[in-house]
């Protein structure tokens, strides 16, 4: 029996590592972008490591919600993943803060293209961190999968795992 399209794409959504590099995909665009349109526009009057602390705090919350919500789908206990994912991403801007000065300033590269570099560099270690670390939770805990991110339906009538990106507010959810 052949599966339609539909259900090969939910079948590959299903994924978390896919979700990941599908949504690490939007973030780098979105957070290069950022970066950016800082350096072209007060580049020239700000240093591009203060562009880079600015971009910084702009991507990292885009980054937090779409990653929250899209590829690790978990709710509740947002205020302490928020400092968990932010403590990934300081290490990254730590990396990049001492990264990017050495390619602009000793191997002479230009500032943007050495910022999508460090990027690129930054990209593997930040999903590792995340999944091991930030949305860390015991399958009983969440009532998914750890490796798929499939949702345990408890015993629903199709025996399929259903899912939904979670919104809920700081008093809802799952702590």
């Amino acid at each position: 029996m052949r599966a339609g399209k539909g259900q090969v794409v939910q079948g590959l959504l299903d994924r978390q590592v896919l979700r990941f590099v599908m949504v690490g995909v939007v973030n780098s665009v979105f957070g290069f972008s950022v970066f950016a349109v800082l350096q072209l526009t007060i580049g020239g009057r700000v240093h591009y490591l203060v562009v880079l602390l600015i971009t910084h705090v702009v991507a990292v919350l885009e980054a937090y919600v779409l990653s929250r919500w899209l590829v690790f789908r978990v709710s509740g206990r947002w205020w302490r993943e928020l400092a968990r994912f932010w403590s990934v991403y300081l290490v990254a801007l730590g990396v990049n803060l001492v990264a990017l000065p050495l390619l602009v300033e000793i191997a002479h590269v230009p500032v943007l293209p050495a910022q999508a570099i460090v990027m690129l560099g930054t990209a593997l270690g930040t999903y590792v961190a995340h999944r091991g670390f930030t949305f860390r939770r015991a399958r009983d805990t969440l009532g998914a999968d750890a490796d798929t991110g499939a949702a345990d339906t408890g015993g629903a009538e199709t025996g399929a795992p259903t899912y939904s990106p979670m919104i809920v507010s700081p008093s809802e959810g799952r702590t």
